[in-house]
């Protein structure tokens, strides 16, 4: 190495939600951030924000297969697919450059300093920069550092995959034209909700899935139900095992092996969707001592530190959740922390909510029932469909529901599960019960339910809770 190192109070590495750690009360830190890609992590650029734009649009362009149920005669004539992509990155990408140029015009300023480039560390809380406009390398040292690097796709290990074209959720959304067909290699959520998109834009959508059913992550009965709707919509594939990837004239074909033997399927495009991966061996964190788990994650305890003092981890680098409202709170958690060093808080990780933005919506928070059934833990459940209350039959909807899972001695609720419209806004009510301890009983009866809205769903659930 050459040169003498650059030392600083506080180190930051990823400007996704570590971008919001700092404000006005570090004005008095020497203080750097580390970016080696596009401000604004994947939230911004590659995940939530795009995808649930264009899932959006994808409902839309939808709602003509189903209009006909409601005496409305409608007609999709067509999608104007780099219309919609432009609307939506013309939207997003300002933001990111935004995000840069106040960071990079205010370095003086505001006493940061931002090196644009790859941070490895090298060390104990030594951190060898290699800057992306080929600079000389630089190492910079810190009493403090942040790792907020993210986490990014990766591609399962199938032979003939590298040797053929590719997408995955960070760069299918930029597609320059719309294929006939499409294969999504994949049966979580990414491969839920980019299904929904593309086949709702008139692409012949194929599912390959290893196991017996889509997102398998979810409560049972959820992900029965939805693997079932999906089924009827694309062509999915269960139980498939990938031997091959092939380059073809027209695109990819995979060489499946399946309950009935070996089959081909072909299509233009092939979006992987098999997971992510956090970036700690992107960073070598073990150079500077930090831990990290079996699947990469890094390990943070209920500061948010590492395990080396004054080493702070949030984000989809360490968390098993990697969700930005997650991100966020530990961002807050870090934020005070750092400040606070006598004083210092914990991350709240006791009930986290998430979605799935295909169609139908899923939302989810608290143990499934294979949890609690696994854990010992005593419960009770409840369902309610939304074809049982008024706002359900204005929208003629036959499949989705609510399952509840409660203790029955106490009424505290243990879990949550919807499908079906407005699933992730439907749940807040439920989340916030199990957030600040509010038992069945008393969320049922205790507050009024506006009829005929859809959160009645939420309060019949509560009622059919056979409590002790």
């Amino acid at each position: 190495m050459s040169g003498e190192a650059i030392h600083y109070d506080l180190v930051i590495i990823g400007t996704g939600s570590g971008n919001s750690v700092l404000d006005g009360r570090f004005a008095g830190w020497k203080t750097a951030i580390v970016e080696k890609g596009v401000f604004g992590g994947t939230c911004l650029n590659v995940g939530c924000i795009p995808t649930k734009m264009f899932v959006h649009t994808a409902d839309i362009a939808a709602t003509p297969a189903k209009s006909a149920l409601f005496g409305v005669d409608e007609t999709l004539d067509g999608v104007r697919w780099t219309d919609v992509r432009d609307r939506i990155f013309g939207r997003i990408d300002p933001i990111a450059a935004g995000g840069r140029e106040y960071r990079v015009s205010h370095q003086e300023n505001a006493g940061v300093t931002v090196h644009e480039g790859e941070g490895r560390f090298v060390g104990h809380k030594e951190l060898r920069v290699t800057y992306s406009d080929g600079r000389e390398p630089v190492t910079i040292t810190a009493d403090r550092f942040v790792l907020a690097a993210g986490g990014r796709a990766v591609a399962p290990d199938v032979p003939g995959l590298d040797e053929v074209p590719y997408y995955t959720s960070d760069t299918v959304m930029r597609l320059d034209e719309l294929p006939s067909r499409m294969v999504i290699l994949g049966s979580g959520f990414i491969a839920a909700e980019f299904a929904h998109v593309f086949a709702s834009f008139g692409v012949e959508v194929t599912v390959i899935a290893r196991s017996g059913a889509l997102l398998r992550a979810e409560d049972a009965d959820i992900s029965e139900r939805f693997t079932e709707l999906a089924s009827r919509r694309f062509d999915v594939r269960l139980h498939r095992k990938t031997l091959r990837a092939r380059k073809t004239g027209t695109g990819v074909a995979l060489d499946l092996e399946g309950p009935e033997g070996a089959e081909t399927v072909e299509a233009g495009v092939l979006l992987v969707a098999t997971g992510r991966r956090p970036n700690s061996d992107l960073l070598d964190v073990a150079a500077t001592g930090v831990s990290t788990l079996d699947s990469g994650h890094v390990v943070a305890d209920e500061y948010q530190q590492t395990s080396v003092e004054g080493i702070y981890a949030l984000g989809d680098l360490s968390s098993p959740y990697e969700l930005k409202h997650v991100a966020n709170h530990e961002s807050r958690v870090v934020q005070h922390n750092l400040l606070n060093p006598d004083d210092r808080v914990e991350a709240d990780h006791r009930f986290v909510p998430h979605a799935v933005f295909s169609s139908p919506q899923i939302a989810s928070v608290g143990l499934t029932e294979r949890q609690a059934t696994d854990r010992g833990i005593r419960f009770v459940t409840s369902k309610q469909d939304y074809a049982g209350i008024a706002y359900g039959w204005a929208m003629e909807d036959t499949s989705g529901f609510v399952k509840l899972l409660a203790d029955p001695a106490t009424g505290q609720l243990l879990g949550a599960h919807i499908i079906g419209p407005q699933a992730p806004t439907v749940i807040q009510p439920l989340i916030q019960a199990m957030s600040f301890g509010l038992d069945a009983r008393s969320m049922a009866r205790g507050q009024y339910w506006i009829h005929p809205a859809m959160p009645e769903l939420i309060e019949n659930a509560l009622l059919n809770l056979e409590l002790d």
